[in-house]
């Protein structure tokens, strides 16, 4: 193993994000630039689109390792094929359209767990779709949705189908939506599966194991190093350590820390890639870093996302962009096996209120952002247009199956699709190299639904059966460490160095939040007045991501 240590470098991100879009006619049933599509044959009925990666490509199409066969054209052939029951064979990353020339219709489809994004016009004769949000905004020019930026303010992110602009609309993960009818199709379900009796501990850990083996091996780029994303938790070590078993090239790691007066997790990724024999890479990432490179990483979003970690996450992509095309993370474990933080104290609270009128308050209030805020935070003509409409989070809540797989379910449907997926997807191919987490493949989702509650979560012992199925390839002092979460210090940083550019950017009389924001609320938060100042830093990061996302689209 070696290590670098350095800060980070000021590099030119390239662009490896999908630029395409498509307009279909919902009259004559036509779409623009058919010339785009991918066919089957020379005489096809079908045409496809799309920004696909399939992983079981070489199932699915035999002579597909050897030939020049695009993942597209694979797609288009059993389409022709199998019509839409070829969804259930693909595995991978894909959001794509195909056209039928013979019905004169349309059809969206989006992988089962949202590590593709497609959006589409809700209005008009015209319907267009493209896998960026950003195309659709330039090509509409449409306004801003209250009820999403309400969903924001909550969450962090923007859940559900739900965008930013009234009119567009997101394609679910594993959903299809047929133009011009308007169809949505569900062609994948996330759904509790448990055994009875139970088999005990040991054997779903093994059965995870086999899997988790599997997926981490077709995440593995062919004939080249790998990079991975290394905090020192246990989901990003566990992806390093059979990624570096399984792999037969060199295997770079990457962790970051805010500098030396700041509690880092570098003492577990350390041990982690000394352990693994990884090449390592330790960024120290600077307070101006965060505060200057912040518009740009708003402006690569197609939805603002209010997560500090979404900068570093853009200057980690740069850095392994330096010697990787296909980067790892750990992202999945949380929403699958036991998140997310603080978890034990979360379900406490949540157990409480199970059968509680005030459950989706319960449950918005665990984010701890800005939800119990809005009455006060909303101007008042935009929280009466808001207040009444419904939460996508209302029916997951009371749905069936235990509590905490419930809770898991909602995680992986909404903020793994809505926050982390998309995050991944955007800010990674914005440096031109593909992000992949393997623990949030839709076989590993599944099968977390089919073990039983106490075996991810039970009291403060989180993730058991995941430390099961790994323990024999990392270090103990991974293995029995509580969760602790990667801490970006917003709140210092806001209080001290950052309070004249905030109060700039958020006081001023032309921020783009003031229509809709009450300013004396904000002035309190940015001078730390109040009961809850304790949770400031991360709401002001919230409203400043959301100003500059505003500023940048």
């Amino acid at each position: 193993m070696w290590t670098s240590f350095r800060k980070s470098a000021p590099t030119t991100a390239t662009t490896a994000l999908p630029d395409w879009s498509v307009a279909f006619d919902t009259v004559t049933g036509r779409i623009e630039s058919p010339a785009l599509f991918t066919v089957a044959d020379q005489a096809p009925r079908f045409f496809v689109m799309g920004d696909v990666w399939l992983s079981n490509r070489t199932v699915l199409w035999p002579d597909a390792g050897t030939s020049t066969l695009t993942d597209c054209q694979i797609i288009a052939a059993l389409w022709e094929q199998q019509g839409e029951k070829c969804l259930s064979l693909l595995q991978g990353m894909f959001a794509f359209v195909v056209w039928d020339t013979q019905q004169n219709s349309l059809w969206l489809v989006r992988d089962r767990v949202g590590a593709r994004t497609l959006y589409y016009s809700t209005e008009g004769r015209q319907r267009w779709i493209a896998p960026r949000l950003r195309t659709l905004e330039q090509k509409l020019a449409p306004s801003l949705d209250l009820v999403a930026m309400r969903d924001y303010l909550c969450c962090a992110f923007v859940p559900g189908e739900r965008t930013m602009w009234q009119g567009i609309r997101e394609v679910r993960p594993g959903t299809m939506v047929r133009l011009p009818e308007n169809e949505t199709q569900l062609y994948w379900q996330i759904e509790e599966r448990l055994a009875d009796p139970k088999p005990p501990l040991e054997w779903h850990a093994q059965q995870l194991r086999t899997l988790l083996d599997q997926v981490i091996s077709e995440s593995l780029p062919q004939n080249e190093t790998v990079g991975c994303y290394l905090s020192g938790g246990l989901d990003s070590s566990l992806v390093v350590a059979l990624a570096k078993q399984l792999h037969t090239h060199p295997v770079h790691t990457y962790s970051i820390h805010f500098g030396s007066a700041t509690p880092n997790e570098l003492e577990f990724s350390s041990l982690v890639a000394a352990h693994c024999q990884t090449e390592h890479h330790i960024i120290e990432i600077t307070p101006q870093q965060m505060w200057d490179l912040h518009p740009e990483a708003m402006a690569l979003l197609d939805d603002p996302i209010g997560d500090p970690l979404t900068v570093p996450n853009l200057i980690l992509g740069r850095e392994a962009k330096q010697a990787v095309n296909v980067i790892l993370n750990g992202e999945g474990g949380d929403p699958c096996f036991g998140g997310p933080k603080n978890q034990p104290m979360l379900l406490t609270n949540l157990y409480q209120s199970e059968h509680a009128p005030d459950l989706l308050s319960a449950y918005l209030a665990s984010y701890q952002k800005c939800s119990q805020d809005l009455p006060r935070l909303l101007k008042p003509d935009v929280w009466q247009a808001v207040k009444d409409e419904s939460s996508v989070f209302a029916s997951e809540l009371f749905g069936a199956g235990s509590y905490l797989n419930r809770l898991m379910f909602i995680n992986t449907k909404f903020k793994g699709a809505d926050h982390i997926l998309t995050k991944v997807s955007n800010v990674t191919r914005a440096c031109g190299v593909e992000g992949r987490s393997p623990l949030f493949d839709q076989r590993v989702v599944a099968m977390s639904l089919t073990i039983p509650p106490e075996y991810k979560l039970s009291g403060a012992t989180e993730k058991a059966v995941l430390k099961a199925a790994v323990q024999d390839v990392l270090p103990e002092a991974i293995i029995a460490r509580p969760k602790s979460g990667m801490m970006v210090p917003v709140q210092y940083w806001f209080r001290n160095l950052w309070p004249k550019q905030a109060r700039a950017l958020l006081l001023s009389k032309q921020a783009r939040i003031r229509p809709y924001l009450n300013q004396e609320l904000i002035r309190d938060w940015l001078e730390y007045r109040g009961d809850t100042w304790a949770r400031y830093g991360v709401k002001l990061w919230l409203l400043v991501s959301l100003e500059l996302w505003l500023q940048g689209h």
